[in-house]
């Protein structure tokens, strides 16, 4: 078996709007298990999934900001965490209004 692959923060040049159905949100606290707890734009506070595809690539800590991706049934309570942003991202999208300030 090989060593997971993790990349620096500068090779995460990509920036990933939100689509129709996601949303940006906040971790809060890691639960383990790949399991986080999101803070959403939306004021609800969701349990995310880390994908595996997402795991192997980049690292999720607290307070960072992260794409999420609300389940089609229990649609208030899960999600799936698609794209974690770097802090000159979330800059970005602070100035550009698709994050609030508060967040």
């Amino acid at each position: 078996m090989g060593k997971r692959k993790v990349l620096s923060e500068q090779e995460l040049k990509e920036l990933v709007l939100p689509a129709e159905g996601e949303l940006l949100g906040r971790v809060i606290k890691l639960l383990g298990s790949d399991h986080v707890l999101v803070k959403c734009t939306d004021g609800k506070t969701r349990i995310g999934r880390i994908r595996g595809k997402l795991k192997r690539r980049i690292w999720v800590r607290d307070n960072d900001v992260v794409l999420i991706a609300p389940w089609d049934f229990k649609r208030d309570e899960r999600g799936d965490v698609i794209w974690r942003y770097t802090l000159a991202q979330v800059d970005w999208l602070k100035a550009n209004g698709y994050l609030p300030p508060e967040l």
